[in-house]
């Protein structure tokens, strides 16, 4: 995999600044372009062999093109505040807007490759990591991203070499330090696990490029076209409107009536007397394992989903009303703004995820892919249908991370839900929580109910299961889900 990279290709210097002029204007015309067109992202991972020249090309890069428009990202070791979320959370956040450049050194292959190398990590799990990231450029691309992955390589004479003459210059000896020196006698450890890395990852939406690094002028010249082509392609295309697949298999198809909805007995008995008492005694137990010590170590993710009207409010608060102020946040998901329209759907997620000891409380969520823009038409089939798998792969990062995913359905019925809007219109102080849209909604009852089940089938999982609550008599519904976010507390904390 690395045998043309190992060949010691050379420039010389009267063809490198004869070629530079044209290719840097080349290069600039093109970011000015994305800029314009604001269609897509780009994001360039620089990988590679310590000594290979990956800082050097990330600080021509951003000489030879305009750099307030080139977001640069190098990571190091995870800080406190990421160590408590997702492997994945600082690169996501990281990801740049439609019309912005990404440059990611030290990126989501780093860690998984350098564990490998020191046999901290075994072959499966190091595979398994490889078969995530694998899923996630996938996403990145469906959602209009351009990434370009990097690698640069030196053999093992070049390395030596390349970290002597840096260590005896002393303008650039500190950037030699041990780490250095101990992945060089580890070189052909490195190289094997590298190249199975890039064996696996290298598809056709995301192919590697391996840069011969011996030499800074002929790698210089050939990233810049190779981040040029790259860029003219994808141009090209998006002038002609580009879209992600428009093709997915067809969900089967309801054979009769019956579903996971109406298969529900929405009116659940209880009165006020037992519902007061039995919410103090939950609140007090929901307060407790919040407070709990091992509770600490991990955080929590609710989410609400529900028919308009269902309750969502309401069970927030009486949810709310049992937790530290200090300790939670409410996240109210309307429509995408701009900022959020030029990022993957995922991301305005992504950015709220609560650290450890602390709760996020999402009022509708990323569900919205499989409901509302599936119902509404705001996205192809291709699109919502690979979501299911996107929002699976998505949860099972937060769980493995310590978050607890706790997730409500409320259903209520149709009946119902019209005197409960009746009864909104009736009320001033109520009449902002009863829109157009949601009478709107009403006529497409059957579709949002088909989207519901669907959705509950493909991703109620092992780890973060559904919960169905039967709504329309408000009392049981909260008690129901205070009872099984406590259930839930409890089985993960072992109280």
């Amino acid at each position: 995999m690395f045998e043309s990279a190992e060949l010691g290709h050379q420039t010389d210097k009267a063809t490198f600044e004869s070629e530079v002029p044209a290719l840097r204007a080349a290069l600039l015309d093109a970011q000015f372009e994305l800029l314009d067109l604001r269609r897509f992202a780009v994001v360039v991972l620089i990988n590679g062999i310590d000594g290979a020249g990956k800082g050097e090309t990330v600080n021509l890069l951003n000489e030879w093109m305009d750099p307030r428009h080139i977001q640069t990202w190098a990571f190091d070791v995870p800080t406190e505040e990421e160590s408590a979320r997702p492997f994945m959370w600082r690169y996501w956040r990281a990801l740049p807007p439609k019309g912005k450049i990404g440059v990611m050194f030290n990126n989501w292959y780093t860690e998984p490759i350098r564990e490998r190398v020191e046999r901290s990590s075994k072959r499966g799990e190091f595979d398994q990591h490889l078969a995530e990231i694998l899923r996630f450029e996938e996403m990145l691309v469906r959602e209009g991203v351009l990434v370009v992955k990097l690698w640069f390589h030196l053999s093992r004479a070049g390395q030596k070499k390349r970290l002597k003459d840096l260590e005896k210059d002393p303008k650039t000896r500190w950037r030699v330090t041990e780490r250095d020196w101990r992945f060089y006698d580890l070189y052909e450890r490195y190289r094997e696990v590298a190249g199975h890395a890039l064996r696996l990852t290298s598809t056709g939406d995301c192919p590697w490029t391996i840069v011969d690094g011996s030499d800074p002028r002929f790698r210089a010249l050939f990233v810049g076209r190779t981040l040029l082509e790259a860029l003219q392609k994808r141009l090209a295309i998006a002038q002609r409107n580009w879209v992600s697949r428009q093709t997915a298999a067809p969900l089967p198809p309801q054979i009769d009536n019956l579903n996971l909805l109406n298969a529900l007995q929405l009116r659940q008995e209880m009165d006020k007397r037992s519902y007061a008492d039995q919410l103090e005694r939950l609140q007090g137990r929901l307060a407790l394992l919040t407070r709990d010590e091992a509770f600490a170590q991990r955080s929590l993710v609710l989410v609400f989903e529900g028919a308009d009207a269902a309750g969502k409010g309401g069970a927030i608060r009486r949810i709310t009303s049992a937790l530290d102020a200090r300790q939670y946040r409410i996240v109210p998901i309307a429509a995408p703004t701009e900022e959020e329209r030029a990022q993957p759907y995922l991301w305005r997620f992504w950015r709220h995820l609560p650290g450890h000891g602390k709760a996020v409380v999402f009022d509708r969520s990323w569900y919205g892919r499989v409901l509302v823009e599936r119902v509404e038409g705001f996205c192809s089939e291709a699109d919502w249908m690979r979501a299911y798998a996107e929002i699976n792969d998505f949860e099972d990062q937060l769980v493995r991370s310590g978050s607890i995913v706790v997730k409500f359905w409320l259903a209520i019925s149709k009946d119902e839900q019209l005197e409960r809007f009746q009864a909104r219109e009736a009320e001033p102080h109520k009449r902002f929580k009863i829109t157009e849209e949601d009478w709107r909604n009403r006529e497409k009852w059957d579709d949002y109910a088909r989207a519901v089940c669907d959705m509950v089938d493909r991703t109620s999982t092992e780890i973060a299961p559904w919960t169905l609550v039967e709504a329309d008599n408000k009392y049981f519904a909260r008690i129901k889900i205070l009872r099984t976010l406590c259930q839930a507390l409890e089985s993960a904390l072992g109280a």
